[in-house]
């Protein structure tokens, strides 16, 4: 599909800056949307439909250097970084200077960059100097590039488990550990899988088709169990509802056979791009945030319910004032 199929205009205010409790809920069926609580959505999940949850944990990965901010994405060896930043006016070659008074290197440009450190960067050392990783359109709003104490709770959720997110997966952030309870008491199938959001989900698209889009890897792991759990829910006829995304990605992933299967389960990268005319496998329900214009995520929510009625309800969306993005409001997709 082209980029341009998925741009469409919203008001500046509209993006939200913090959290709202409770959340709107913009739900979507054959009548078109409408708005209901979240309590209402918690009550219309059947009994033995499956809800599944990513549980990966946001890390702190945003050092400021320089009068740079720069994401550490991944080691590639003992000293070996990939990085993002804004490399346009560096050299290979030219040095960095990281807080603590460690050195960096540039190795490589591009997206990403590889940054050379001159001692090993551990956990502690992030958790000393780095912050979390908080979407720059969220900074950009709110005039201010370091992120508040209250980000600390906000851009976790409250099951993040399983370290290895550079961007929180947002859906979830709607939810409460009492709203899972009122869903298991109401025998609501809760599972949770792994995905680790990273480049594929958040790198800004800069090709006119789609098609022609390098996805980044992004580390999965579904449970034996998880998986057995859903495949039998399904058979018996209830429904799978993904709570964002990066559990669709998952789920489709280990569906597509794209990744390695073990006794234990399934695990492994993913580049599984989803955009109009995928035929999905096991996802029947997607709740997930409004997303950004040209994005990847945007493709995905439109190959689920199809790219017109996508853009005419975030167009009835916006006319409400329903809040977009990372910390805006939520969106329920029922095929």
């Amino acid at each position: 599909m082209k980029l341009s199929d998925l741009d469409f205009d919203f008001p500046a205010e509209l993006l939200a800056q913090a959290p709202q409790r409770p959340s709107r809920v913009m739900w979507v069926d054959s009548k078109g949307p409408l708005e209901i609580s979240l309590n209402s959505l918690i009550e219309k999940i059947p009994a033995g439909d499956v809800l599944v949850l990513n549980d990966t944990r946001v890390l702190k990965r945003r050092v400021f250097a320089d009068d740079l901010e720069i994401l550490f994405l991944n080691s590639k060896s003992e000293l070996q970084w990939e990085v993002l930043f804004p490399s346009k006016k560096y050299k290979i070659g030219d040095f960095i200077n990281l807080p603590g008074g460690v050195k960096a290197k540039l190795l490589r440009k591009g997206r990403p960059q590889t940054l050379e450190v001159d001692c090993v960067l551990d956990e502690n050392y992030f958790q000393k100097v780095a912050e979390l990783p908080l979407p720059p359109y969220i900074q950009k709003a709110r005039d201010q590039r370091h992120t508040s104490q209250e980000d600390e709770s906000w851009y976790q959720t409250a099951w993040a488990e399983k370290p290895g997110s550079l961007a929180a997966p947002t859906a979830s952030l709607h939810f409460s550990n009492d709203d899972l309870v009122r869903l298991k008491d109401r025998k609501v199938n809760i599972q949770k899988v792994t995905l680790h959001v990273g480049l594929g989900t958040f790198l800004p698209v800069t090709v006119d088709d789609l098609n022609e889009h390098e996805m980044h890897d992004e580390f999965l792991e579904v449970s034996r169990e998880t998986w057995e759990n859903i495949l039998q829910a399904r058979q018996q006829g209830h429904r799978v509802w993904c709570l964002g995304t990066t559990s669709v990605r998952a789920l489709e992933s280990v569906a597509q056979n794209l990744i390695t299967s073990s006794e234990a389960g399934f695990f492994g990268s993913t580049k599984l791009l989803i955009q109009p005319g995928y035929q999905f496998q096991v996802v029947d329900r997607l709740l997930t945030n409004f997303h950004q214009p040209q994005s990847t995520l945007l493709a995905l929510v439109s190959a689920f319910a199809g790219l017109d009625p996508v853009k005419a309800c975030y167009s009835w969306a916006i006319e409400r004032r329903f809040r977009l993005f990372s910390y805006g409001d939520l969106s329920v997709w029922i095929r």
